[in-house]
Parts: C-alpha cells; structure tokens; sequence
C-alpha cells in the first residue's frame, strides 16, 4: 500500500515516484496550491497539490479535511528556496500528488490534538485521538524499546521469562484485591494478583534458579498519578543470593534498560539506610538532586524556656525536633511567605512552623528569646548558618514531623525551583524496619516474607519496630521504582514473624499454605526485587503521570471513559455466577 514511511522520503528520492499514506496533519490552500501535510507514525512530509499537474487531484483535495486518511503517489522534488523546513526529517523535499485516495473521512475533532490544556476527561474519552499525536508515539516507542531491553539484559544474566496466574487466591498483600467470582464454584472467588510474589518464591522452590516477568499487577487502591488500578513491573527472582546480587542485577538491568533508550546514568549507584533517608529528608524515597537536608536539634531545645518544645524534647525516642536549612532563605523569603509556610505544613499535621533568620548581627525570631547565647550559636553552628540564610523547625511525634517536614522540604525546592532538570539521580534505600504499628496493630512494611535481620539465626529485639529487615527499595527523583527484599526460606524464622504478626498457625495455613508446605520440600535462599515499568517511562519522558504512559488508563476514579467501565451486567450474568446486586439504602 506504500513505498515509503514518511520519514523515510528525503533528497535522495528526488525525481522518483513514491507512495507514502497516513491522516492529515493540516491542509492550506493558497489560491491554486494545495498544500497537505500528512502524517503517519512518526514524521510528516508535506504533500503539493498543483492544478495544472493534476486537477483531478488538486479537485480532491478541495475535500480533504484534517485527520482525513489518504494514500498519496507523486513525484519527489525540492522545496524552493528559503521554503525549507529544519524541525522536520523531511524538511527539505515534497511530494507533487500525481495520484490521490481519500482512503476515509473523519469527523471534527472533539478537541485539537496536541493541545495540552485540553481537559483530561476528554482525552481518556477519545483516548485513540490522543495517542495519534506525536508525543504519544514517542512515549510508546520509547516504551517498546524499554521492554526489549529488559528482557535481553535479563536473558544475557540467565534468567528465564515464566509467565505466573492472572486468576488466583486472594491473599493479604497491602492493598485490596480485585475478585473474581467463580461460575463453577459458586460463592467461591479467585483474586487477581497485587503481585506475582508467592508464584515467584514457589518458582525458587522449583529451582528455576534466576526468574523474570512483565507482569500486570492489580490492585484496588485509592488512586494517584503514579498509581493505576491495573499496572505493569519488571518481576525478578534468583536463588542461592545475598542481597548483594541482587542489588548488582538491579543495576546492571537499570544501567542497560537505560543506556538503550538513550539516557547515560551511573552503573553503580548511591546507597542510604531507612534510617537516613526518614531523619535527613523526612521520606523513605528522598530526591536527591538538591540538597536542603534536615538537622537533628532536639538536645539544644531541650534547653530551652519555652515548655512546648522542651517538652517533646524530653522524649527523643519518641519526638523529633527538626531544622531544615534554606540558603539566602531570609533574603528571598517575605514574612508573608514565611505565615504561608506554616498554612502548608498545617495541612499535614503540624501544629506549627517555627522559624529563625540569620542577619548580620546574629540570629533573629519570635523564638530566640527562649535560648541562652550559647544554646542560640549551637543552633548556628548545627546548621551551619550564614548571612542571609533561613532556618525552619518542626517539633513533635517523629513520624508526623519526618512527614511535613519531608513535604516541606520538596515544597521549598519547588518553589525556589532548585531542582534540575534532565537530571537522574538513583538511590538504594536499605534497612527498612521489618514492622511498624498503625493504631496499635502490627503490620510487616513490606510483606511477611521479608527476611529479617537476625542475630546467629535468631530474631533479636527490645522495640519491635527496630527490627530491621533484609529489604531495599530503588528511588530515582524522589520516586520509588520499585523495591525488594531477601525472603524467608527457614520454616522456623517464617513462624515467628507470624507469631510476631498475630497470624495463627490456622490462619497461615488458611492463606499460606500452599506456600509453607512448599517450604517443608527444601527451599533454596532467595531475593528479588519488581521495578515499576510505567513509573520508569513516565520519568524518562518526562510525564506528569503514568496515565501518559500506559495505552488505555483509566482516571483518578478507577473508571475507563473510553470503554465506559466499570458498568452493569445482565442479571443472567449474575445469576450465573450465583450473585445478587443489593441497592444500598440512602440514609
């Protein structure tokens, strides 16, 4: 149907006789001359209908419209002088229509494609227009060659891609799960997977050695912009490993996955223990492109004469006090601004913002007058101020203050707009506490197969939180990629973490079973780690969210404008499945 893409058509083609075929991207007429330009996957070329070349052409294309599609044979020839156009591949030729299809027709566009302030709504509706322009394809290009790349840096490393069930049990993984109703097993349902977690672990068991898979995870969750109700991760197992090789896969597949899309990073990359990560950046995936680093002030302000702070400074176990440093912070920042500051941390929980100015002749600010001279130069030098700098602190429970102070510290960077652009900065964050408590409850921060740290093979502890676990997660700008851990393979250390969990034996067996009983059959040591392919492409595009990178997503409500689901189903269909709809009473 053509002898060339667009692209393709360029000086070399002049005087031969080409077919090339796509939508129109723009038609001008210009009192005799038709100019068309028509676009197919990734380039337009620009297309002259002459009357006196062809009027049976140039009569056709009085018709055409944008977004029509065509199919075009013409003559290649030069653009005139000073006619030519730099931003594009075929800039410097056109073709002369000797032979016009109007393959179809099209209606009005419902918006202008390409057009970025066109609502979203909109746009997830005729989601098939959106992905017409030339950003999008690029997107998915880029997209294509991430995957390839992913699985020949995986093949060359031994592993084997095994595909793992898309309908299984449902089990506690951290988020809600989608369920599927059984039509043969009435009452009964299979859960699609958050992750393919347990099926990978059993793989191990199995001795396939190194695994990997693009698998598509589910999960029932409140929505964000990097979050889906159905997404993609790059799923990565190996046996017989410490978390060393795992970490050295990770990079070596990260540093390749990259290298082949065009972006130079690092082969190794910067380290931080949980522990770091929560006191100096307040979040346990920092950004790491600027600096504005938290400083532990607790001892000096337990010094001090004002009973709020001296209070919760008399807990440091559980409290913190903490300062955030900003550069000339006094000389860009209006007390207006400063009153702003404390208005967005309020949002998150503080009770307040306190800050500190740094002028030439000391450190001036509602606060001072609770500090003696030498507690007011401990903050100075702590901080390591100078003239003009701000400082602001945040006092209270250690996990609200990590919290608004981390928002904080990214709220200051994008206002001061200090962060670079075109810049990739990885990190591993390791040591994660293997639990932590929520209104009371135990709950494992990653999974309950996390191995945890142990002393001669035993699990050692005075506050449960402190335990740390064998688990890592990979942060690129302030964005977790993804994350992983060393698993539990001892049967012994398995059943402490449930005890520790408040699991059951009946309860494990009930969800895990399948699982433990593998584990009686010689399991191997094991790790691994999924890295989240959507959120991987939204960064290196450049994307506001992985809705720009994902084919058909759907909105911040779980729904899917185009196709309009979720919807009703015929009652027969329900029934069939042993299930009754009951309308909730409005109260």
């Amino acid at each position: 149907m053509r002898t060339h893409y667009c692209a393709d058509v360029n000086e070399t083609h002049i005087g031969e006789s080409v077919t090339v075929s796509g939508w129109v991207s723009s038609r001008r007429d210009h009192g005799g001359l038709i100019f068309i330009d028509l676009r197919d996957k990734d380039e337009v070329v620009q297309i002259v209908c002459d009357p006196a070349d062809n009027p049976a052409a140039h009569k056709l294309a009085e018709e055409i419209r944008d977004q029509f599609v065509l199919i075009v044979t013409g003559k290649v020839r030069a653009r005139g002088e000073g006619l030519e156009n730099p931003k594009l591949k075929t800039g410097k030729i056109e073709i002369v229509a000797d032979k016009l299809i109007i393959e179809n027709r099209s209606l009005p566009m419902p918006f202008e494609l390409g057009d970025e302030k066109v609502n979203e709504e909109i746009k997830l509706k005729y989601r098939y227009l959106e992905l017409r322009t030339q950003k999008s394809y690029d997107i998915f290009k880029l997209r294509s060659k991430a995957t390839i790349a992913t699985r020949n840096a995986l093949d060359e490393l031994g592993f084997l891609e095994v595909e793992t069930p898309i309908i299984t049990k449902s089990t506690p993984e951290g988020a809600r799960d989608y369920l599927v109703p059984s039509r043969v097993h009435g009452g009964e349902f299979y859960a699609l997977p958050q992750s393919p977690q347990l099926f990978k672990q059993l793989l191990m068991v199995g001795g396939f050695d190194r695994y990997f898979q693009i698998a598509k995870c589910f999960r029932d969750e409140d929505l964000r912009a990097d979050r889906q109700p159905e997404f993609t991760q790059i799923d990565v197992e190996m046996s017989f490993c410490d978390q060393e090789d795992v970490l050295a896969v990770g990079e070596k597949l990260i540093h390749s996955v990259f290298k082949n899309c065009g972006f130079d990073i690092p082969e190794k990359f910067n380290r931080m223990s949980y522990s770091d990560a929560m006191e100096f950046y307040g979040s346990d995936k920092p950004d790491i492109r600027y600096d504005l680093k938290m400083v532990d002030v607790i001892d000096i302000f337990e010094r001090c004469d004002n009973e709020i702070f001296s209070g919760i400074a008399k807990d440091p176990k559980k409290n913190r006090i903490k300062a955030l440093k900003v550069p000339k912070g006094d000389e860009i920042f209006s007390k207006r601004e400063m009153k702003r500051f404390e208005d967005y941390v309020r949002k998150f929980g503080a009770a307040g913002l306190g800050y500190f100015q740094m002028k030439a002749d000391g450190l001036k600010g509602p606060l001072t007058k609770f500090f003696t001279d030498e507690d007011i130069q401990a903050i100075i030098d702590r901080c390591e101020l100078e003239v003009g700098d701000a400082v602001f602190f945040g006092a209270g429970n250690k996990k609200l203050v990590w919290d608004y102070m981390g928002r904080f510290r990214i709220h200051l960077a994008e206002v001061m707009d200090i962060i670079p652009k075109d810049t990739f900065e990885f990190l591993w964050v390791l040591d994660f506490p293997m639990f932590e408590v929520e209104e009371g409850k135990i709950k494992a921060m990653h999974h309950p197969f996390t191995m945890p740290k142990t002393v001669d093979g035993k699990i050692v502890f005075d506050d449960i939180e402190e335990i740390e676990s064998i688990a890592y997660d990979v942060v690129l700008n302030g964005v977790e990629l993804g994350g992983g851990s060393i698993r539990i393979h001892k049967e012994d250390i398995q059943a402490e973490i449930f005890k520790l969990l408040g699991i059951s034996d009946e309860e494990a067996q009930e969800k895990f079973g399948f699982l433990l009983d593998a584990f009686k059959y010689g399991a191997p040591p094991h790790g691994g780690f999924a890295l989240g392919l959507d959120r991987m492409i939204m960064l290196m595009t450049g994307a506001s969210s992985i809705r720009e990178v994902i084919a058909f997503p759907k909105t911040q409500k779980a729904q899917c404008l185009l196709t309009q689901a979720p919807s009703e189903v015929d009652p027969e269909q329900l029934s069939e499945l042993s299930l009754r709809i009951r309308k909730q009473i409005q109260a």
